[in-house]
């Protein structure tokens, strides 16, 4: 898929050895496939992860900018998105906009922090961690570049 996106008529700022990663949502076959759909519709615009887990981990934090091929569960490509902003914040002090970017559920506040608790809580059992209200997050907000819907642009 990412050669594709390089190869498209439109693309913005894209330089062939650009770097990307790939991954899936969520740690499950049915959530992956799900949100995944809900990018593709445009509903989910928005992302959210544990800080220490990135520091555990020793990966880097997304960057404006950054690109990531949005996989199902197996692997196969679903989209590319490009980060377009990324916030820390605690975990009680995610807003309601935000959660209505992740797109899921009924996109409310009170669903976001219900889902992600559990969600959050189940990563930090295998470190032996409890979730707090007070755990950073990385809110990453991004757009999806391809594909894109081509009839949209006129003379292609």
């Amino acid at each position: 898929m990412w050669q594709e996106y390089l190869m498209a008529p439109i693309r913005k700022n894209v330089q062939k050895r650009s770097a990307y990663t790939a991954w899936h949502f969520c740690n499950d076959e049915k959530a992956a496939r799900e949100l995944a759909h809900l990018v593709k519709l445009g509903v989910k615009t928005a992302t959210s992860s544990l800080h220490c887990l990135y520091e555990w981990e020793k990966e880097s934090l997304p960057k404006v900018g950054d690109f990531s091929v949005v996989t199902d569960f197996s692997g196969s490509a679903q989209c590319i998105i490009r980060t377009r902003k990324v916030e820390l914040m605690l975990f009680n002090e995610v807003s309601e906009d935000f959660a209505y970017k992740e797109g899921e559920g009924d996109r409310s506040l009170e669903y976001w922090r219900k889902v992600h608790w559990t969600f959050f809580s189940g990563e930090l059992k295998e470190y032996n961690i409890r979730m707090s209200v007070d755990m950073l997050v990385v809110c990453e907000s991004f757009e999806m570049v391809y594909p894109i819907d081509w009839t949209l642009y006129d003379g292609y």
